[in-house]
């Protein structure tokens, strides 16, 4: 399969358990489990429910994608080779990986605000990406496109030093526990081993960033007109507490694993 190909058969998937994990995450007793919730959408909405919001999810991640593992190998080899020869791996990894979400997510917001408010609100605040950000812009202007920019810089930064940290560690351990280097097998083989660091990447990536994952979509349909982030999120938790900004998190791990190893294994391809 063609990697553009796998890249679509993933958001396909991804689309369908973010359409259920952000309701979870908003209302956790409106289901029961992922499977009801599911064959309860498709009953009442039809397969148009199930992926509901696939407009502003695909040219959302497209774009922070693009941007975030473009920037990623720029700002490696600036840290890494330009400006700290001798720093430790790690670090470069690290710092790269922040820098480049801080930009990637630019991008990514107004498009993850518009996809949560249609897949959390009944009726549908909006039935397309289109409607979606004409109504944003014009009740609160390009600024309420972003007013969920902090707690998502929370989520997805710290998600992504984890998931490339991890990833370049895991796969140097799988590799180095082989006894050969990465050059001396095949092409089915070191796609195996990407997507296999991907995955235990990607579950870190979920556990660690999923309070603020919870947050982000809590502030996305619940912030009052005029209210401070800061305010929101305290009044939200007050509401909420510890656990609850855990609801969610096993569709999570399954999501976040099986993106981030997809993502790897597409990366690799255009890179190999």
């Amino acid at each position: 399969m063609s990697p553009q190909r796998l890249y679509a058969s993933q958001l396909i998937v991804i689309i369908a358990i973010a359409d259920v994990k952000c309701r979870r995450q908003v209302d956790p007793k409106i289901y029961s489990s992922n499977i009801s919730a599911w064959r309860s959408i498709y009953a009442k909405e039809g397969l148009r429910g199930v992926f509901f919001g696939w407009g502003p999810t695909f040219v959302g991640y497209s774009f922070q994608g693009a941007g975030k593992y473009g920037f990623y190998e720029s700002f490696k080899y600036l840290y890494g080779e330009r400006l700290f020869p001798n720093m430790n791996k790690t670090a470069v990894f690290l710092g790269a990986s922040a820098s480049a979400e801080f930009l990637a997510d630019l991008a990514l917001c107004p498009f993850e605000a518009i996809k949560v408010r249609m897949q959390t609100t009944l009726p549908p605040f909006a039935g397309s990406l289109r409607e979606g950000w004409t109504k944003v812009v014009e009740k609160e202007g390009i600024a309420g496109l972003y007013k969920g920019l902090y707690p998502l810089w929370g989520r997805q930064i710290p998600y992504t030093m984890v998931k490339f940290a991890t990833f370049e560690t895991t796969v140097a351990y799988i590799y180095k526990t082989l006894g050969k280097p990465k050059e001396s097998y095949g092409k089915l083989q070191q796609t195996g081993v990407s997507f296999l660091g991907g995955y235990i990447a990607g579950i870190g990536c979920a556990v660690i960033s999923h309070p603020a994952d919870v947050m982000v979509s809590k502030l996305n349909s619940d912030r009052k007109a005029g209210e401070s982030a800061g305010k929101a999120m305290s009044r939200i938790y007050s509401n909420i507490g510890f656990g609850g900004l855990w609801n969610g998190l096993p569709v999570r791990i399954f999501m976040i694993g099986t993106l981030t190893a997809f993502q790897w294994l597409i990366y690799d391809s255009f890179k190999g």
